[in-house]
């Protein structure tokens, strides 16, 4: 077809395909993000590449990448994603927001530090509006609100969540969450008001996996007190780690979301010096933040996130 005729149209299905191939860098990848097969994700971009009359990826080696025009075409891509999202922000309003269904998905402690006694205000003032959480957390949360699998992520700033300056997203930064030293009751440094995270260097540590927000911060503060971290004991569940600390099998650092831990035989203290943190944020896609019962929900997350900000150090 040619590109400036007067039947020029673009399948949206097939543009994802093409969205999502940017994001992935290769055809494989691209499939297992939109449960499909390689071929069917070649099939798509071909079949947009004849509706737009212009060639859209080239061989590189054994896979792909994108022509000049396909990143042109991406360009408006995130335009016409965004201008979507608002006609349906729209058609929400037409309710005012007192009726609608919200999908959450966020991490785990975020659940159950954040999002658990919001939803719980929220169905007591909105209880027309419904809403569902799905445990998750980049980058596939972000997969998932790319697909409208969910539609409000709730993430914690790090490598694999998406820039600040992702066009993608609009996004409401809601606490930064501190995060304390777990001790067992009988640990050397146990009566200290503050600990510093350096004379932890040579004890052994339980922390999640690198892939998951808290192992990657973890990581990364230890590594700005000038240590590599032993890592005995490999757990994501909070109740799990704080049973390890509590026998004695190591130490750890814990978000004050999930505290207190409910542990007699674990010690919780701060961090001496500057505490080490997260960033907590909400997130929608760009064009959605005018709906209503999204913004209902976002309204209570903020308020709930401030009280979450008092509380005091253990």
């Amino acid at each position: 077809m040619d590109p400036v005729s007067g039947t020029f149209t673009i399948d949206l299905r097939r543009l994802g395909a093409l969205r999502e191939l940017e994001r992935r860098g290769s055809i494989a990848r691209t499939a297992a993000a939109l449960h499909l097969t390689p071929s069917a994700v070649s099939q798509q971009l071909a079949a947009l590449a004849r509706e737009l009359g212009v060639p859209l990826v080239e061989r590189q080696g054994r896979g792909v990448r994108l022509t000049g025009q396909a990143r042109l075409v991406l360009r408006h891509a995130d335009l016409i994603a965004a201008q979507l999202e608002r006609a349906r922000a729209d058609l929400a309003a037409w309710e005012q927001g007192r009726r609608g269904a919200v999908t959450i998905g966020a991490f785990s402690s975020g659940v159950s530090g954040l999002l658990a006694p919001a939803l719980a205000e929220l169905a007591a003032v909105r209880p027309e509006i419904g809403t569902a959480v799905v445990e998750s957390q980049p980058p596939d949360l972000f997969t998932r609100l790319d697909a409208g699998e969910v539609d409000l992520a709730i993430a914690v700033d790090f490598a694999a969540s998406p820039p600040h300056t992702d066009r993608r997203y609009t996004r409401f930064d809601l606490l930064t969450d501190v995060l304390d030293v777990a001790l067992p009751a009988g640990h050397r440094l146990a009566g200290r008001e503050r600990v510093p995270l350096r004379e932890l260097a040579a004890d052994p540590w339980i922390v999640g996996d690198a892939g998951t927000c808290c192992g990657a911060v973890t990581r990364a503060v230890c590594a700005a007190a000038g240590f590599t971290p032993e890592i005995r004991h490999a757990v994501d569940d909070w109740q799990a780690l704080a049973a390890l600390v509590g026998a004695g099998l190591g130490v750890a650092l814990v978000p004050r979301l999930v505290q207190p831990l409910g542990r007699p035989e674990v010690v919780v203290r701060p961090v001496a010096g500057q505490p080490p943190a997260r960033t907590v944020f909400a997130a929608v896609r760009t064009g959605a933040e005018a709906d209503p019962v999204l913004a209902a929900v976002v309204a209570v997350l903020g308020e709930h996130a401030a009280r979450a900000v008092e509380r005091p150090a253990p």
